[in-house]
């Protein structure tokens, strides 16, 4: 079996519903591996999805800095970590880190879900099998503009189901007042029986940050997210080094190399591996380095059914697993792409799909209707 095509096809919402939040589902990038038996390998990109097309499709430049896609053509799909390395070294004068890494991610997923679709076999099995077949999720949504619309967000997602909720970003670090009063409100929608984390989008200089874990502690919070800028390393040791709320992070990190910073400088103390970032080979490799060193991996997701799917795959294998990130956002793109919906079931739990690859379907009919 040899790769005959890579195709990169870039979703997006349409430009009226395009709204200024941290959100990953208004856009992403598919891919699609083709091979010469009629087999196609799926996976995704959580990227700027322009950007990542780009890096896919380019034009050969030279030996160190050529676009993926011809790389692949005529290799054998089933050589996994052999492409995985080769892609990394021909893009190393434009890549290592970031955009072109996160292009790798996606096409390494695809080629996991092609290898899981030839031998009839669930990537979980291929990556060593599952310690964990269902993973508890939290309901993973935005702040509300104040503490009574949070408030009101946590009080829906508990009668979904849900036993644990995060809710991030805008407008959380505005002022010290806004900031308590969004905690605050989670802390009342959820009740004392539902564990909330917070997202602080990244919002916070050191000290900032290390008063707020401090500030945080009357609200039995489950962890403290990204509460500093991704590349102030040490920040994150210091507040690591004195919160007694947990600090996790890691979302924007793509490729072991810069999550052994993260991990080692960092000192975090869950590391959130987001799939469509990293893809399989190298989530597993950042994944040993971070338990080895007593830290808990989590996954991110904000994307499409496919990165849900990889998500569930790589966390059954990690021992260390206990929470799952389940994007709870009204969007077509989190919805629609995949036929699975893989809703989590009436103990607040998700489910590994077991079907050969990542055990999901495409509907074309999305992705036709939200292809640019």
């Amino acid at each position: 079996m040899r790769i005959t095509k890579v195709e990169a096809i870039e979703l997006r919402l349409p430009e009226e519903q395009i709204a200024d939040k941290a959100s990953a589902g208004q856009n992403s990038l598919i891919v699609k591996v083709h091979t010469d038996e009629g087999l196609v390998g799926v996976g995704e990109i959580d990227s700027h999805a322009r950007v990542a097309k780009a890096a896919v499709e380019g034009p050969f430049v030279h030996s160190v800095c050529t676009g993926l896609a011809r790389v692949m053509v005529g290799l054998d799909p089933m050589d996994i970590r052999v492409i995985n390395e080769k892609l990394y070294q021909s893009t190393f004068y434009y890549g290592r880190r970031g955009v072109v890494v996160q292009a790798i991610g996606g096409i390494d997923i695809a080629l996991w879900d092609l290898k899981g679709k030839a031998l009839g076999m669930p990537v979980y099995a291929l990556l060593g099998g599952a310690f964990q077949k269902k993973i508890r999720a939290y309901a993973s949504d935005l702040f509300g503009r104040d503490g009574n619309e949070t408030a009101e967000k946590a009080r829906i997602w508990k009668a979904k189901g849900y036993t644990a909720i995060k809710l991030g970003w805008a407008p959380m670090g505005q002022s010290e007042r806004l900031d308590l009063e969004l905690v605050e409100g989670a802390r009342r929608g959820a009740g004392s029986d539902m564990d909330v984390l917070v997202d602080a989008g990244c919002c916070w200089d050191t000290i900032t940050a290390i008063r707020r874990a401090r500030q945080f502690e009357d609200y039995n919070i489950y962890w403290l997210e990204e509460p500093l800028q991704q590349d102030n390393l040490d920040g994150y040791m210091q507040i690591s080094s004195v919160s007694r709320i947990p600090i996790a992070a890691g979302e924007g990190d793509s490729g072991r190399f810069a999550w052994r910073d993260l991990i080692e400088r960092g000192g975090i103390h869950i590391c959130q591996i987001d799939l469509a970032r990293n893809g399989f080979t190298e989530a597993m490799r950042i994944a040993d380095l971070a338990e080895d060193r007593g830290r808990k991996v989590v996954n991110h997701f904000y994307t499409s059914g496919i990165n849900l799917a990889a998500g569930l795959h790589f966390l059954a294998v990690r021992r260390s697993t206990f929470i799952y990130e389940y994007c709870v956002e009204e969007t077509p793109i989190r919805w629609g792409v995949t036929k699975q919906r893989m809703e989590i079931d009436d103990e607040g739990f998700v489910h590994v799909p077991e079907g050969p690859g990542l055990g999901i379907d495409l509907d074309e009919d999305t992705i036709d209707n939200l292809r640019v």
